[in-house]
C-alpha cells in the first residue's frame, strides 16, 4: 500500500513538472523552413512544402517596407537564419533571426546609419497591448504560441520573410 502511494505521489509531482515547464518537447516532422507574410500577418513552419504549423503575427510598429535602420519600426523582408534560442528573454522565450546580413549592414553603413538588430521571435509583452503590431521590429506571438515554436525549431533553420 505504501509503494502505491508513493508511485503515485511520484506520478502526479512528474505530471505536473511537465505541464508547467516552458520547454515543450517536440516529435513530430523537421521544421525544414519559417515563411512570414508580413501582409497577411501569418507565420507557416513547414517540413519541406507541407504547412505544419500556422499562426498570426504582430510585427514592428512600422511594419511596411523592409528594416533598414535602428529604431525605424520594420520588421526586416528577405531570407535569414534562426541563428539561437534564448530560453531567458524579456518576451518568455525567443529565437534570433540573423538580422543584419552582410547587405544590410553595408546599407546602413552608406547612409551614415546603424542597420538595427536583436530582432526575434518571440512571446507577448508582460503588459496587454492595444495595437497588432507593437515591437521595435520583431514577430510576436502569444507565449503559448512561443513555446510551441520553440520547441520545433532548431538554430540554422531557413527563415523567409516576405512583403
Amino acid at each position: 500500500m505504501r509503494a502505491l502511494r508513493v508511485i503515485l505521489v511520484l506520478l502526479v509531482v512528474v505530471g505536473l513538472a511537465g505541464c508547467s515547464s516552458k520547454f515543450k518537447r517536440y516529435y513530430g516532422p523537421e521544421v525544414t523552413s519559417v515563411q512570414v507574410h508580413k501582409t497577411e500577418r501569418k507565420m507557416y513552419l513547414l517540413h519541406n512544402d507541407k504547412v505544419l504549423k500556422s499562426y498570426d503575427v504582430g510585427l514592428g510598429f512600422a511594419p511596411e517596407g523592409h528594416k533598414q535602420f535602428e529604431g525605424d519600426g520594420k520588421t526586416p523582408e528577405g531570407t535569414y537564419t534562426i541563428s539561437h534560442k534564448n530560453p531567458g528573454s524579456d518576451f518568455h522565450l525567443s529565437l534570433r533571426v540573423s538580422y543584419p546580413n552582410d547587405i544590410d549592414r553595408a546599407y546602413a553603413s552608406s547612409m551614415g546609419k546603424e542597420p538595427g538588430g536583436d530582432i526575434f521571435i518571440h512571446g507577448g509583452p508582460r503588459q496587454r497591448v492595444s495595437q497588432r503590431d507593437w515591437t521595435a521590429g520583431c514577430i510576436a506571438v502569444t507565449d503559448r504560441q512561443i513555446e510551441v515554436i520553440y520547441s520545433m525549431i532548431k538554430p540554422g533553420t531557413p527563415i523567409h520573410i516576405l512583403p
